[in-house]
């Protein structure tokens, strides 16, 4: 059980689909909607035949929907992304360190003397 919940948090934590059957998600549907719903997760379901089926929130599809059409500088694009950033769909942008002398681009520059 313990091993379990474990499980449960780390992917919760890093947003690892979670696979199952056909069969379990039938028999745990409350469980598997819930950690769709509540946590963002996303179940992928195995079905016969080599054939899978993902099951995500209706807040991920909508935001989704919102930047598949979205030019990628516009606001659309923009905002959509936040939203799956904060959802854990896709990863966090990393920070970029400016160069040395960025800022001192910025001072006045002594006059000529």
């Amino acid at each position: 059980m313990i091993k379990e919940q474990r499980e449960i948090l780390i992917m919760e934590k890093f947003n690892v689909p979670i696979a199952t059957t056909q069969s379990d998600f039938y028999n745990h549907l409350n469980d598997y909607l819930d950690r769709v719903t509540d946590g963002n997760q996303t179940v992928l379901v195995t079905r016969p035949n080599q054939r899978a089926a993902a099951v995500i929130s209706q807040d991920q599809l909508n935001t989704l929907l919102e930047a598949v059409p979205a030019k990628e500088d516009s606001l659309e694009y923009t905002v959509a992304r936040d939203k799956l950033i904060n959802m854990h769909v896709l990863p966090d942008d990393p920070v970029v360190e400016p160069a040395a002398d960025y800022w001192n681009s910025f001072k006045p520059k002594d006059k000529l003397k």
